[in-house]
């Protein structure tokens, strides 16, 4: 069982990754390109909106990811309800660990392969919104500085 739940797993996990960068790429450019805007003509709050829209759409790629695996497990025939398994997976991804839905034996593994997933994405998240950030505050210090 092991060997079948990593064989499924592990793919799955490639699959989250591959979303999560393709979302980090897209709100990092889309970042970049409307601060470059604003903050010509503005201050500090005018990053505010675009760094908004960053964490909300890097929290819609993590959710997207929760819901992956509530339909993995759904296909697997853990859970019947596709709620119930995106609860479960929401759970893991988050390393929350309630432990009042569980896996059955077959399926068990995926439980904390999914959890690890969880915590490099969210990893992702938190690097790309710091990363934003450090931009905000460099253009904004930038830009006192043409003023001065």
């Amino acid at each position: 069982m092991t060997l079948i739940d990593l064989m499924i797993g592990l793919p799955t996990m490639l699959l989250c990754l591959v979303l999560q960068v393709s979302v980090t790429f897209w709100v990092v450019k889309y970042y970049i390109r409307q601060s470059a805007r604003r903050l010509s003509g503005g201050g500090l709050l005018a990053g505010v909106r675009p760094l908004l829209v960053v964490m909300v759409v890097m929290m819609v790629g993590n959710f997207l990811q929760m819901a992956l695996w509530g339909a993995l497990f759904v296909v697997l025939g853990e859970f019947e309800s596709f709620h119930e398994a995106v609860y479960h997976s929401a759970v893991n991804f988050t390393t929350l660990g309630y432990g009042d839905v569980v896996m059955s034996g077959k399926w068990k593994l995926l439980g904390p392969l999914e959890a690890a997933n969880g915590v490099l994405m969210f990893g992702i998240t938190s690097a790309a919104l710091m990363a934003v950030l450090q931009h905000l505050i460099k253009a904004f210090l930038a830009a006192g500085d043409q003023r001065q």
